[in-house]
């Protein structure tokens, strides 16, 4: 018999609802699924969730083996409560037959319809403390071993059977994880692009590889996942210091709406005036700051805190038990619609001109101010994040504090307004690495790096900046001769100038002379091809990209990479010549009588320092 074809629709309705009458009256009253999934929502754990877990004793059509994307062993709580394992739905799928096991035992899940992302946790209110993702019950006792073992993900068994690891006929899914660290979670990466030679693991690590598309790694509970943002053409005003000590107060004076503000530390008054100021003029001004930073926390510091709270500014203070990142090292201020990031401190010798050699960048971009101000957010609502009233009370503050920095220096470089062909904001850990190694993959011509000290022969950044040399791009290396690092870093001078010697590369490395133009660097800077500059609080150490919170903007463009290269130039001819500067250029005498005589008519021109 043939219908016609009006008919089938009917016909449908009718065989659904004598097979599966709980499906077709959810469908009825819930109306045609949308073409497009719910948009997920970040979680506290770092993963992305989908609201809706609905009961139901059918499995939807389009239902899909669900992956396991994260486990969560070791929480920072009394008896490990609020274990989880996190699992990825891509469908809407029943997870009654299913089992997770560890080879030991194993749990059934609960008669639920799913789709995005749900976590599984044997203590399912200490786990909704921890993730945004919904959280279900397991039917048993579900236990994640700290020293490490195998998750398996099973289908149609019986649990006796699925907590068997001989038997893996129905293995969907299973991850293997050793030694977890207390309050992080083992999480599945999605798509990695590592540079080569780089460790994905965010804490030093080699990621173990579960599977042909997947890398995992540790990652503190919490810990954000921020993209690269890459905006268009924006407009930026560059400067260094302690040459332009003004421009980073003059930006905080201008802001009527909001400053928000972060830092590793905070101990300059005029700062401190500027903030109390801009909220006497009504607008919004928060900061947050390192709770332990290396040396500890001052009493000087303590006391501006103190002034800033008494004169309406909101001072939050981040680490503790539940902190995300070993230090909050990043460096920048949203002031309205602008963004500023310098690679120095908020103190006398940072931005205040006292001391230090430093690169700052102004950018005039809603865009990226926006993303500072997320990631600002994203760190002050965190509960490592504590109001500095409370955090003060019963803190001992270190009293062995250094007066502030004193000197005095020349402007030679004056702050520049620069075009940008577009403008980045990297952000560590969570993408800084991977963006730098990137950047210097591409350079075809130069790449200029300024740092106070590398984290030694096998850094990453230097490895990709060595393969950039033997690929015949000219390499130039400037690094710090400040006494607390220069033994290390004259070694690693010496050992990259016999190197490149060695093979014959385009590369010279050299211990910078400060002649009086300041009195040590710390800058963190990196010029590519003259047409990309980075800026911001990234070290390159061992621990900066991978354990801190950090921020840079990286500035395309010719006048923004001209800027900066002729700054880094500048101090690179000052420091020729000397014990383990590489070798002699030609012309070296003609060069120092000319910055000789530039040094004699710009001495003349001097600035307004902090006292």
């Amino acid at each position: 018999m043939s219908l016609p074809e009006s008919e089938w629709p009917v016909v449908a309705a009718v065989l659904l609802a004598v097979v599966a009458p709980t499906t077709v009256a959810s469908a009825v009253a819930a109306g045609p699924t949308p073409a497009v999934a719910p948009v997920p929502t970040p979680g506290v754990d770092g993963s992305a969730t989908t609201p809706g877990v609905t009961p139901t004793a059918a499995t939807r059509p389009g239902a899909t083996t669900p992956a396991i994307v994260a486990v969560y062993p070791n929480p920072a709580t009394d008896g490990d409560t609020g274990e989880f394992v996190v699992l990825r739905v891509s469908g809407r799928t029943n997870l009654a037959n299913w089992s997770l096991a560890d080879g030991e035992s194993a749990v059934g899940l609960p008669n639920r319809t799913v789709s995005g992302r749900v976590a599984v946790s044997a203590d399912p209110d200490a786990a909704r403390n921890l993730t945004e993702a919904p959280v279900l019950a397991p039917a048993g006792d579900l236990s994640l071993a700290n020293d490490g073992e195998t998750v398996r993900l099973v289908r149609n068994r019986s649990t006796a059977e699925a907590s068997d690891s001989r038997v893996n006929a129905t293995l969907a899914a299973s991850v293997t994880y050793e030694d977890a660290p207390e309050g992080e979670r083992w999480h599945r990466i999605e798509d990695p692009k590592p540079a080569p030679g780089r460790q994905a693991d965010g804490t030093g690590r080699p990621a173990n590889r579960t599977g042909s598309d997947a890398d995992w790694r540790w990652t503190p509970l919490g810990a954000t996942d921020f993209e690269v943002l890459r905006t268009g053409r924006t407009a930026a005003r560059a400067f260094v210091l302690p040459d332009s000590p003004g421009v980073p107060v003059e930006t905080l004076r201008r802001a009527d709406r909001r400053i928000l503000l972060a830092g590793y530390t905070v101990t300059s008054r005029r700062i401190a005036d500027a903030l109390a100021a801009a909220s006497r003029r009504g607008a919004t001004v928060r900061v947050l700051v390192d709770a332990a930073p290396v040396g500890g926390l001052p009493r000087r510091e303590a006391r501006l805190l103190d002034s800033l709270v008494a004169r309406g500014v909101a001072v939050r203070v981040l680490g503790g038990s539940r902190a995300r990142y070993d230090f909050h090292h990043a460096k920048y201020a949203v002031a309205d619609d602008r963004a500023l990031v310098t690679t120095e401190n908020w103190k006398p010798a940072g931005t205040g001109g006292r001391s230090s050699r430093g690169w700052g960048a102004v950018v005039r971009s809603e865009v990226v101010a926006g993303r500072l101000a997320a990631v600002f957010e994203a760190d002050a609502g965190w509960r490592g994040a504590t109001p500095w009233s409370e955090f003060r009370r019963g803190t001992v503050f270190d009293p062995a504090e250094a007066g502030p920095a004193d000197g005095t220096y020349p402007s030679r470089i004056a702050p520049t307004v620069v075009n940008t062909s577009s403008t980045s904001v990297l952000v560590a850990p969570d993408n800084a690495e991977a963006a730098l190694l990137d950047l210097l993959g591409d350079a075809d011509e130069s790449i200029r790096v300024q740092q106070v000290s590398l984290g030694g022969r096998r850094h990453s950044l230097l490895r990709a900046t060595l393969r950039a040399a033997r690929r015949g791009v000219e390499v130039r290396i400037l690094l710090s001769s400040a006494w607390y690092v220069e033994e290390d870093n004259r070694a690693l001078v010496e050992w990259l100038n016999r190197r490149a010697e060695a093979e014959d590369l385009p590369l010279k490395a050299r211990m910078a002379k400060p002649r009086g133009r300041y009195e040590k660097i710390h800058a963190k800077g990196v010029v590519v091809d003259g047409r990309a500059a980075v800026v911001g609080s990234l070290n390159w150490n061992n621990h900066s990209a991978r354990a801190n919170r950090e921020v840079a903007v990286v500035l395309r463009g010719r006048e923004a990479g001209g800027f900066y290269a002729d700054a880094f130039d500048a101090d690179w001819r000052a420091s020729a010549g000397g014990r383990g500067s590489g070798r002699v250029p030609v012309g070296l005498l003609a060069a120092v009588a000319v910055g000789a005589l530039v040094a004699i008519l710009y001495a003349r021109r001097e600035v307004s320092f902090e006292k």
